[in-house]
């Protein structure tokens, strides 16, 4: 007998994946330097050099059972003690050792946060826009991911919708910031609120409330700024990382799950997640590449290839009438389409060879995603694109350019 519920995801498969799928076929047909494919966040920056000199050293120095063998369940020690180093100088939290748990990348993160603090019927909220896989990762727990409506002008936060929506039944909100698929950065106020809201809320239901914060995208960000830290400004909060788009290795799968040191809590969490590991099959991510990220915790790829992508995106569009949220940080924004039907509009686009995500799946119709890591020279070449798709629709609904 097979499992209803995975057979049944067999229909509602990723549109991002889809279309990333139709972009190689087309590729094969008019050649890959001829397909504009926005849709798939795969970091097209090469992985630091100093990454693979610490990959070539180890191999030569380090035996093959420290090498290859299985870390200890809650990760590497040395690992998990630079980790918390680091982020005890970055953020000025005392974090130690046991406040981190390694894993194979941010989605093992998020899988070992939901099940720490959520039973089955349990509610995690998050905003819209947001990353669709969140609703698998949580609805699979048995908890339910119920998503606050987007604040369509900035996409930061409606607090008025989200305070009706925190009931008694929500154990934990799931934050992403800078955020996929808008690219905006939530401000220091905005998690101040959050975090005043969910105290008051934590007092009046007699139990905690955390945050879990997804920070995959925390060194990708523009203009000069950094990103706010959102354990440094509440208390029980779970910070979810993964080095794969600040060092451009998503293949590697890994990353780490750290817990606040301002949280009591904060050590038991840890060990929780060793033990939710024996369930959910994330066991002891890749010794060698534990190893391999000790000393780049506070490097990053070449970055800034994604700034100047997005600033000839955002002024070409908004030339052409886009109304779009100026991202602050990632690899994505999020205009409003040209009509009203975004999943038309993308439809529309593809016979400019241009490859956009429609906003449905992120939890706002009506917009689309375009994922910009690509090379800057292919973004310059899609413009021309872009301009033919906008006159589309001035010719056929009278749109004003």
């Amino acid at each position: 007998m097979r499992a209803k519920i995975y057979e049944d995801m067999l229909n509602a498969k990723s549109v991002i994946r889809e279309t990333f799928t139709y972009g190689a076929q087309r590729a094969a047909q008019i050649g890959y330097e001829n397909v504009f494919d926005y849709s798939l966040g795969n970091p097209s920056v090469p992985v630091p050099d100093k990454f693979t000199r610490k990959m070539i050293e180890l191999l030569e120095t380090k035996s093959p059972m420290e090498l290859h063998g299985y870390s200890p369940t809650l990760g590497n020690q040395a690992a998990r003690e630079a980790v918390a180093a680091s982020l005890k100088k970055r953020f000025h939290l005392d974090y130690a050792a046991d406040h981190i748990f390694m894993t194979s990348g941010a989605a093992s993160s998020l899988a070992h946060a939901f099940r720490a603090v959520t039973v089955p019927g349990d509610t995690i909220l998050t905003f819209a826009p947001y990353f669709p896989e969140y609703g698998p990762y949580v609805n699979l727990t048995g908890a339910h991911l119920k998503v606050v409506p987007a604040d369509l002008v900035s996409f930061q936060i409606d607090f008025q919708r989200f305070e009706e929506m925190v009931t008694e039944d929500v154990t934990a909100v799931l934050i992403n910031s800078p955020n996929n698929p808008s690219g905006v950065v939530y401000t220091e106020e905005t998690l101040k609120t959050l975090a005043e809201i969910l105290r008051r809320k934590g007092e009046q239901y007699c139990h905690d409330i955390y945050v879990i914060s997804d920070e995959p995208y925390r060194e990708i960000v523009f203009d000069g700024k950094t990103s706010p830290y959102m354990a440094s400004i509440y208390e029980k909060t779970i910070t979810c990382y993964s080095f794969s788009k600040s060092i451009s290795l998503p293949g590697e799968r890994i990353g780490y799950l750290a817990a606040s040191p301002m949280d009591e809590d904060g050590k038991k969490i840890v060990d929780m997640c060793g033990q939710i590991s024996r369930g959910i099959g994330h066991n002891c991510p890749s010794s060698i590449i534990q190893m391999a990220v000790i000393d780049l915790l506070e490097d990053t790829s070449d970055l800034s290839v994604y700034e100047t992508n997005m600033n000839l995106l955002y002024d070409k569009l908004t030339d052409l009438g886009f109304s779009c949220v100026r991202p602050g940080g990632t690899f994505y924004m999020f205009p409003k389409a040209l009509e009203e039907d975004a999943n038309a509009f993308c439809m529309k686009a593809r016979e400019y060879d241009l490859l956009l995500v429609p906003g449905d799946t992120f939890g706002c119709p009506g917009y689309f995603r375009i994922s910009y890591c690509v090379e800057t020279e292919k973004v310059k070449r899609s413009l021309p694109a872009f301009e033919k798709l906008a006159h589309a629709y001035q010719k056929s609904v009278g749109y004003e350019i």
